[in-house]
């Protein structure tokens, strides 16, 4: 047929499936960037912004962004939202989890395809798509369609290319139980595509998958624990989806109050330790340099990795729980020393004096600019961020980034010598203030300067930011229209609490909620008339649009605080951001 093309790739998951083709050459994060219910893009940011991946076939780079991506897209499986295939340019473990998962519980599946970078450029402007274990057809238009001849493959050993010890193989027979069998099953068919020869006892284990995104996601704990399972290591659990104490008493639905606890419960019951933070970076059990770990949620995989010298990769939410009730993780990636050296050198622009809104805002851009390469970015050593600028940094950079890992050259503990983390000469990329500029005015997405909710906490606030707001708020009152409103973890809380930071906090008139994160909050803690959001978070500038429909103001703790007192955000740029705003408008002239 006319307008034909054939190509072949490395089939992730098998299948076949013939739909129209939806094409984006930017990433998705299907955690705050697809509906789990109606498959609808959400992300505002994101070039399908308002399409529906429901039927059709799904072509894009690969995933980033949020561990949680893997739920959704179970979720939208199980309940049959789901893209009728996925075409990628390079593999994704997160997405293929999420597939994996609903295979193996549900026998719901749908064909994965990585066909690389080069042949992924050829999508772009087709129609159709037929896509046939390792096989890809385009069209211009559709074809009389007819059922595509299958080019069976047998299907792989997934246990012969990987090293096995006794414990090992008793696991798999399971001799521990059901829970851990299919756990291990896992953890091989996920060792098996990437390339995996060995598995690596971790030490700890932080899971993503206590997050509700719907049905589906209690429906895999309870059979986990239907089946017998119990964590091998000390386990953390990240952010549930509502604050497990008191989701009565801020209004939350029953509808989402009562399977998000539940969910919380079910990890629990597999003997993780009621933790409940994306911060787990925060608690005493963080853990060493060198140290090798399990650890799911975008924003903790990279502090974990760049600020405290452990070993995870972005580990997709379920790949850490089978992880974690086997004690074994695929030898791979971030995990390997070799793997953990730059990819990309970034250099920054000369900088006046900054705020705290700097670093959200950096990461926010470097994570774009680096997509899975691990960045070394130069000239931070003299602004001497500290951990909670390194924090900010992180978790927008994961936002917009797949890589787990990044180096600042003079700060970050394996690149305090930046030669360590050179293999080689780099590719050089240089950031401009008007580069900045330009992702100010994208996180910066309301339109009218009216404030009705200050979000702060995400991440998860820590003690030293719990100090710093209180100093912000001593001896002033919140306006009576604004909403201010804190997450962070039971630990954290207690310790703010304890230093006297709570009091003077409430009696600004702030509202603390524990368990949970603005990522999963909604109304009524956000009133269901508020129209614009503002935040320090680069992270949730990002997601509330596509999250709870309102629009943001970006800016620095001061700059939230203010706008909480008066209902208005100023609009002011940071001085270190000005000349830019002076070149721009002089261009403009």
């Amino acid at each position: 047929m006319s307008g034909t093309r054939s190509l072949a790739g490395r089939s992730l998951v098998d299948g076949a499936a013939f739909a129209p083709l939806l094409y984006a050459d930017v990433g998705l994060s299907f955690w705050g960037g697809v509906d789990p219910f109606s498959g609808e893009v959400i992300d505002r940011h994101h070039p399908l912004s308002g399409q529906c991946l429901a039927g059709r076939v799904l072509a894009i780079p690969s995933g980033r962004g949020s561990c949680t991506g893997s739920s959704v897209l179970m979720e939208l499986i199980s309940n049959g939202h789901a893209p009728a295939a996925l075409v990628l340019a390079e593999a994704d473990e997160i997405l293929t989890l999420g597939v994996l998962v609903a295979q193996t519980l549900f026998q719901r599946s749908l064909p994965v395809l990585c066909i690389g970078k080069e042949a992924f450029g050829q999508l772009h402007g087709k129609a159709f798509a037929r896509v046939d274990g390792t096989h890809l057809s385009l069209y211009d238009a559709a074809p009389d369609y007819t059922a595509p001849p299958r080019h069976d493959t047998p299907a792989a050993d997934t246990h012969a290319s990987v090293e096995l010890s006794e414990h090992d193989r008793a696991l798999l027979a399971g001799s521990y139980g059901k829970a851990a069998q299919v756990a291990m099953q896992i953890v091989l068919r996920m060792a098996h595509l990437q390339g995996a020869t060995q598995l690596v006892d971790i030490t700890q284990a932080h899971i993503d998958g206590c997050i509700y995104t719907g049905p589906a996601s209690l429906r895999f704990a309870q059979q986990l624990v239907a089946w017998g399972a119990r964590v091998r290591v000390p386990t953390t659990l990240n952010s549930i989806s509502v604050d497990q104490r008191r989701w009565r008493e801020l209004g939350i639905d029953p509808a989402l109050g009562v399977p998000a606890s539940d969910l919380g419960d079910a990890y629990m019951a597999m003997g993780a330790q009621l933790s409940f933070t994306c911060a787990p970076y925060l608690l005493d059990s963080a853990p060493k340099a060198g140290e090798q770990i399990v650890w799911a949620e975008s924003n903790a995989v990279v502090y974990a990795n760049s600020v405290l010298g452990a070993r995870t990769l972005k580990y997709p939410d379920y790949l850490d729980i089978c992880i974690a009730l086997t004690g074994r993780a695929p030898l791979i990636g971030c995990h390997l020393e070799d793997q953990r050296k730059a990819r990309l050198q970034i250099e920054l622009p000369t900088l006046g004096n900054l705020d705290d809104a700097f670093y959200p805002l950096l990461g926010y851009h470097i994570g774009a600019l680096a997509g899975s390469r691990i960045p070394l970015v130069m000239g931070l050593k003299q602004q001497h961020p500290d951990l909670d600028d390194l924090k900010a940094f992180g978790a927008a950079f994961a936002t917009t980034s797949a890589a787990p890992l990044f180096h600042i050259a003079g700060v970050t503990p394996e690149a305090l010598d930046p030669a360590q983390v050179l293999d080689g000469p780099l590719p050089v990329l240089k950031v401009s203030l008007e580069d900045l500029l330009l992702s100010w005015h994208e996180l910066n997405s309301a339109r009218d300067p009216k404030v009705d909710v200050v979000s702060l906490g995400n991440p998860h606030f820590s003690l030293s930011e719990f100090a710093h707001l209180a100093r912000l708020c001593q001896g002033r009152k919140r306006h009576p229209d604004v909403v201010l409103a804190i997450t962070c973890g039971r630990v954290v809380l207690e310790q703010a609490r304890t230093a006297g930071h709570v009091g003077v906090i409430e009696a600004f008139g702030a509202v603390i909620v524990s368990d949970t994160c603005w990522c999963m909050l909604g109304e009524p803690v956000i009133p269901p008339a508020a129209r614009n959001l503002m935040t320090n978070s680069g992270k949730y500038a990002h997601y509330a649009p596509g999250l709870v429909g309102r629009t943001v103001h970006f800016a620095s703790l001061s700059e939230c605080v203010d706008a909480a007192c008066s209902a208005t955000a100023s609009g002011r740029l940071p001085q270190w951001l000005q000349p830019a705003a002076s070149l721009e408008n002089a261009t403009h002239v």
